[in-house]
């Protein structure tokens, strides 16, 4: 170990009694080219597969909606409450552990940004959607969630928390940021409540610590658990680092990692800060992971334009994250792990950050990438990359002007 280029970018992490490769996760990225039917088809386990074959330690599913009915934020994710997925993801589960990469499953609810788009089933304009407290949002009315609902959705985190242990995933992580229904509660601007889930901190975070019970109650002592948070809104009247701080410290307890992420979706100014733009820095969202990393004892993850070796193994170094998670990064070169292990950094395919997997994700479905030819098609190429043999050089002759006129004349061309 001593010996390798990046010693603390492979050195393993336990987390619970789960044993992590190396430091590099494949954060959670969707993936939507699907039917409307809740299965993950042959297309997405390849994705995913994908990231496993290029050496990361972890491989993480897109959102896994917990209950159909008022979970769902888009008709094309999967609903972990419909039966007729569990096969699909012991399949998808299977095939990222088999190159030694440990199976997460995202586990989300869409709160009050439910069901916005059943006009696709059978011509209905919207669903009813539950958040925090009633609200009009975008000329639709948001109903306040119940107790009753509140105490059902927890129960529904914990039974896919089951199922996906059942189908054979190694660690859960619950999605409580960028906007989506856990978030929702622990955000002060949002969730003014006055009885016991709202207002106070302790308040709000009474739901999102009662469904990381109920999924430790489902998988079980040992069995890891990352809880995915916004560190920090970063929006004008949204809450800053310092209650993000405070938020990750009242989930630490009931948690394997702080997966230490920032902004929400549904706010248009951050989006390139919650998926960084090519014109910030390298690591510019690392700074919110290590002031959480400062406050709680357990591992804390830092996410957001990373791919850069040496500074990725300086932010390990240094105690400013304990793992490292890439979303990007990997689509440009799901290998990128493995290059790095043999010393090669020159070989990796650098994400340029150009959000064009963004733009043809919600034209197409499919993370088409700019520089990686293969991103969108992995389901073509994987079997040839299984079966390639030793590389071979190649030489490219370029025919001269006069020689072709030579042969042109000789062979009457």
């Amino acid at each position: 170990m001593s010996q390798m280029r990046y010693p603390h970018i492979f050195q393993p992490i336990r987390l619970g009694r789960q044993l992590f490769l190396n430091r590099l996760f494949a954060a959670p990225t969707g993936y939507r080219n699907m039917t409307y039917d809740s299965v993950y088809p042959e297309e997405a386990l390849q994705y995913y597969r994908r990231k496993a074959m290029g050496g990361c330690a972890a491989v993480s599913t897109g959102e896994l909606i917990v209950d159909t009915a008022y979970g769902r934020g888009s008709p094309n994710q999967i609903c972990i409450d419909n039966p007729a997925c569990k096969i699909p993801l012991g399949k998808l589960a299977f095939a990222i552990s088999r190159y030694g990469a440990v199976p997460t499953a995202e586990l989300t609810h869409a709160g009050m940004y439910s069901n916005r788009t059943l006009a696709m089933f059978g011509g209905v304009s919207q669903g009813e959607a539950f958040g925090p407290v009633e609200m009009e949002l975008s000329g639709r009315l948001i109903k306040e969630m119940p107790e009753s609902m509140i105490e059902g959705t927890i129960a529904k985190f914990g039974e896919a928390a089951a199922t996906a242990k059942e189908c054979g995933f190694g660690m859960i992580m619950i999605h409580m940021g960028h906007g989506w229904g856990l978030h929702q509660f622990l955000s002060p601007s949002l969730n003014t409540r006055r009885d016991k889930w709202g207002g106070s901190l302790e308040n709000r975070c009474r739901y999102p610590i009662a469904v990381c019970q109920a999924v430790r109650r489902a998988v079980g002592p040992g069995f890891p658990i990352e809880v995915r948070i916004s560190s920090s809104e970063c929006y004008a009247g949204g809450y800053d680092i310092d209650e993000g701080v405070r938020i990750a410290k009242a989930l630490e307890p009931y948690v394997d990692l702080i997966h230490a992420s920032v902004g929400n979706h549904e706010v248009e100014e951050v989006m390139t800060v919650t998926h960084p733009s090519m014109f910030q820095p390298d690591g510019c969202n690392v700074k919110y992971a290590e002031a959480v990393k400062k406050a709680v004892s357990v591992p804390v993850t830092a996410v957001g334009a990373l791919g850069e070796p040496e500074q990725m193994e300086e932010i390990l170094a240094s105690g400013k994250a304990d793992v490292l998670e890439m979303a990007r990064s990997l689509i440009a070169d799901p290998d990128l792990p493995n290059k790095l292990r043999r010393g090669k950094p020159e070989e990796v395919r650098p994400c340029l950050r150009c959000l064009h997997c963004f733009s043809n994700q919600q034209l197409h479905g499919v993370k088409y990438c700019a520089v990686n030819p293969e991103s969108g098609h992995e389901h073509e190429t994987i079997h040839a990359l299984n079966q390639q043999g030793p590389r071979k050089k190649v030489l490219v002759a370029e025919i001269g002007r006069a020689v072709q006129q030579e042969c042109r004349d000789r062979y009457r061309m």
